[in-house]
């Protein structure tokens, strides 16, 4: 064999154990705990009807902390991390905001009494949000688990890499580029407001003075305008919630859709989705597709929390297993 054949052999044989290393580090499978913790689907579950007929809004607040957990450090339950001002919960984008924690440590306890020291809470988090998904109205499937817990929390990276309401669309498909997530999936997940609310201070940019015109968004529908001008005025103190998907709020549906359709999208990032002059060629043919078409979005939707899921998974040797959610083991 000449020099340059060896090379070529080598060359082929790391790129393939690279390869190899990347796809079982990134690979999560449905049946990880079948054997160490058979009965975990039926503990969460349990656990978060619970949280649901308590507070039905609930529901949205655990899919809300699955997704800010996964964009920051991948999916690894450090927004869990109790901490100073520079962890994820202080984040700009959590603090007064992101909920549910307790309703997780409510799981946390329950599936450690029946396998203790085996479930990650980052997979606690991914089970928890699909159950409030399906016990919304929505689909189900199948969730990969394998997580393991992160030791670190970032606040500061939270506060950069979080898509914000108040950001261009250009920003929000970057902030989802940068995670791995397309377009697909930043218009198909932002379907999730068909359940949940939000606080003023999220939307009351677009409500008198929108980007500094001396009037409100000419987006906004007018009906609605009125009402959340009456609901969050100028004097009030930004944590008064309105439901993000009007006229629908409790059921997961594609009913999100048909709203940004007639301009009644409450977030700036929600409406931006179909009324920007951005969106023509790209988010809006799909917020079209997505109204016309449930099963589709509800396909759709599965995929990109299936995506977002794998984000960064610590799995094998990385991270712990957490015995309290809050705290790292050592």
């Amino acid at each position: 064999m000449n020099r340059s054949c060896k090379l070529a052999c080598y060359y082929f044989f790391l790129i393939n154990m690279f390869l190899l290393h990347f796809t079982v580090r990134s690979q999560l499978t449905t049946n990880f705990y079948n054997s160490s913790c058979p009965n975990l689907s039926k503990i969460v579950r349990k656990e978060v009807v619970k949280a649901l007929m308590n507070e039905f809004r609930m529901g949205a607040s655990l899919l809300r902390l699955h997704f800010h957990d996964c964009f920051v450090n991948g999916c690894d339950g450090s927004i869990l991390l109790d901490g100073g001002a520079d962890t994820e919960k202080f984040a700009f984008p959590n603090v007064n905001s992101v909920r549910g924690f307790d309703v997780i440590d409510t799981i946390k306890t329950s599936v450690e009494s029946a396998c203790s020291g085996v479930v990650s809470c980052a997979d606690i988090v991914a089970i928890a949000a699909r159950d409030s998904i399906l016990l919304s109205g929505g689909p189900s499937w199948n969730v990969p688990l394998g997580r393991r817990d992160g030791t670190v929390s970032n606040g500061s990276l939270a506060n950069v890499v979080l898509p914000s309401p108040f950001d261009p669309l250009s920003t929000i498909v970057s902030k989802f580029t940068n995670v791995g997530l397309n377009l697909t999936d930043v218009v198909s997940l932002s379907g999730a407001h068909t359940i949940g609310r939000a606080r003023c201070a999220l939307f009351s940019n677009r409500l008198f003075n929108f980007s500094g015109t001396g009037s409100p968004d000419s987006t906004l529908e007018t009906t609605m305008l009125s009402d959340l001008q009456n609901l969050c005025p100028q004097t009030g103190d930004g944590n008064t919630t309105a439901v993000l998907d009007r006229n629908s709020s409790d059921a997961f549906d594609n009913h999100y859709y048909k709203n940004l359709l007639n301009g009644k999208g409450l977030l700036s990032s929600d409406q931006i989705l179909f009324s920007s002059d951005e969106a023509n060629s790209t988010a809006k043919p799909l917020v079209q597709s997505y109204n016309d078409d449930s099963t589709l979005f509800f396909g759709d939707f599965v995929k990109s929390m299936i995506k977002m899921g794998n984000i960064n998974p610590k799995i094998g040797s990385d991270g712990e297993i957490r015995k309290s959610c809050r705290v790292i083991n050592s």
